[in-house]
């Protein structure tokens, strides 16, 4: 029984407009789910993919409006890696980026930057057996889009607590110094720790939430119980409707989610049209015409692309 890498990376966000902008225009992922916290309804939650909205590619951001920046401390998420092809994509990368006045820094086969909010994000020239995990966008060719996670990296003041957490019971493979890879038979991702900087972190906008890792439907429940049965003090099982999700702490702080592989999120919309307009789960839909009203409106990211195809077409 193996976890199958990273499911998805949940941030926060305090513009939701700003944050659809950066996630789908600049660097090319699929809107694929506009929902809503289920723990919050109020609240947006904001799922970016690949084309088909695959584990393995999703960051979710929940909106809290206005909300101030936050910084990573120890027991949080502080980096986020993609995968990219090949070197042309970093050199790709580093000019798009560029080219939006955002600064980004190259370091051999890897090209670190941050968002408008402060959340640091890095790609990665990654050679891997997995397959390439990639949205569509007409200014972005395929071979130099984004792949999918490679890793995160936490902060941990100790990580001798968390070792045996991680690999005895979520069975993670050490790879370095203070770094493991899970991986199952289809996928694997990296998850390392870094000393902690003196400031004491702070949760809002441009900080990592939690980090989610991806289960069979059927392997499920007895991740869970392993996660019990050592203490570490898991939620119930939570049907999120596009997937089952356990959360719970890992020794050194930083809160895991295991979430399955489906039913996923073509679910109740078709694949074509995913993101367009705001999905709520059955239970949630009575609420409808009262979160229409208190949501933030955003534009579907992929009009300026029904035009340019239909252009190129004409």
């Amino acid at each position: 029984m193996k976890l199958e890498g990273i499911h998805h990376i949940t941030c926060i966000t305090g513009d939701a407009p700003g944050n659809v902008d950066f996630y789908t225009r600049v660097l090319g992922l699929r809107l694929v789910k506009k929902t809503v916290n289920q723990d919050d309804p109020t609240v947006y939650h904001l799922f970016y993919a690949d084309e088909r909205g695959n584990p393995g590619s999703d960051i979710t951001f929940f909106e809290y409006p206005g909300s101030p920046r936050g910084r990573a401390g120890a027991g949080m998420v502080h980096l986020i890696t993609w995968r990219v092809e090949s070197e042309d994509a970093l050199s790709f990368w580093a000019e798009r980026l560029e080219a939006e006045g955002i600064e980004a820094s190259r370091d051999g086969s890897r090209l670190r930057f941050a968002d408008s909010e402060g959340l640091v994000l890095e790609l990665a020239v990654v050679v891997t057996d997995d397959a390439p995990l990639i949205a569509e966008h007409p200014e972005i060719p395929a071979e130099l889009a984004l792949q999918g996670f490679d890793s995160v990296r936490a902060y941990a003041e100790e990580p001798d607590r968390s070792r045996g957490f991680l690999e005895e019971t979520l069975g993670f493979e050490p790879r370095g110094d203070n770094e493991w890879e899970a991986r199952g038979p289809s996928r694997g991702s990296l998850y390392a720790y870094d000393a902690p900087p003196a400031e004491r972190g702070l949760h809002g906008a441009g900080t990592v939430h939690h980090v989610a890792w991806s289960s069979t439907v059927e392997d499920h429940a007895t991740w869970r119980k392993r996660v019990a049965d050592v203490g570490a003090r898991p939620t119930p099982i939570i049907d999120r409707f596009w997937f089952k999700s356990v959360y719970f702490r890992e020794p050194s702080g930083v809160l895991f989610e295991i979430a399955t592989l489906g039913p996923g999120f073509a679910t109740d919309e078709p694949l074509e049209r995913l993101g367009e307009r705001l999905t709520l789960p059955p239970d949630y839909e009575r609420l409808r015409d009262q979160l229409e009203h208190v949501l933030t409106p955003l534009p579907n990211p992929r009009e300026h692309f029904v035009r340019a195809r239909t252009q190129t077409r004409d």
